[in-house]
């Protein structure tokens, strides 16, 4: 680690992705200190928050291992979605918490794994009988195509494999559920020319609607608020001023402003969960 330090008051760190597990935990928390009374947006912010993900990295390799040998998963894509696991639990953790920050970053990145085998193994849940019979089709199919020099019908793959020719169609429309296929692929004609894609004719959700939706079920719960309260919502989400252009306006520290939004968002969601 440099002498040197950076503007925002932190130590300035070459190569964050090489700091041992041990003194990562200890940095982790001046880093994480200090990041909250950064203004977003600043070089300092950014340094800080940057080198808060990949001191913590560790916990991404870390919480990977266990599904090295899970499935097909690439483990470059697996690796990927811990790391914006950590990424969330970087932005979401909250001082006010009595938590280490390992302790509340594993489950963010556990759960982020866990969606990525989740979205893409198979497409629709399928029982386990079928998904092993999706196995042996395309081992006797792989087999027939190379003996036959050509594709087998399902009465051949029926008798190769001692099933019945109902079963075969059940394992080969099963298979169709491993994975969805793109929105993006064009119909074609009888001719063979590629058409309009099939997202071209699918309905869109209204985005009004969603809107009208969120803001009829946070009317109530907003106009329970205390008018400090509101006036710090309305600056943050209506006006989009920063947390330090709130806190200079109202004339308090940016900390204090953070705490408060944290207190008033979980007010609100509370009320959401309960509705």
């Amino acid at each position: 680690m440099a002498a040197c330090r950076v503007a925002g008051g932190l130590p300035w760190i070459e190569d964050a992705g090489r700091v041992a597990p041990k003194d990562a935990r200890v940095l982790s928390r001046l880093f994480m200190n200090r990041l909250h009374t950064l203004e977003e947006g600043t070089h300092e912010y950014q340094y800080a928050r940057n080198t808060l993900i990949e001191m913590n990295l560790s916990l991404v390799h870390f919480a990977a291992r266990r599904y090295r040998n899970r499935g097909n998963g690439d483990m470059d894509d697996v690796i990927q979605a811990g790391t914006i696991g950590l990424i969330k639990a970087v932005d979401r953790f909250d001082l006010s918490r009595e938590v280490e920050f390992t302790s509340f970053a594993i489950p963010y990145i556990v759960g982020e794994i866990k969606r990525l085998f989740r979205d893409t193994t198979w497409a629709v849940h399928v029982p386990r009988r079928l998904q092993e019979l999706r196995v042996d089709l395309a081992k006797g199919k792989e087999a027939l195509t190379g003996a036959l020099g050509r594709t087998p019908t399902p009465e051949e793959l029926a008798r190769y494999l001692g099933l019945t020719q109902d079963e075969v169609i059940e394992g080969v429309v099963a298979a169709n559920g491993y994975a969805a296929g793109s929105i993006d692929t064009p119909d074609s004609d009888d001719d063979g020319e590629a058409g309009q894609r099939y997202a071209d004719v699918l309905g869109g959700a209204d985005p009004a609607l969603e809107l009208f939706e969120d803001l009829h079920a946070l009317g109530p719960l907003l106009a329970r608020l205390d008018e400090r309260e509101r006036t710090i919502i309305e600056m943050r989400f209506g006006k989009e001023m920063t947390q330090a252009e709130i806190g200079r306006e109202l004339n308090v520290s940016q900390m204090q402003i953070s705490r408060l939004l944290t207190h008033i968002m979980a007010k609100l969601r509370t009320g959401l969960l309960v509705l």
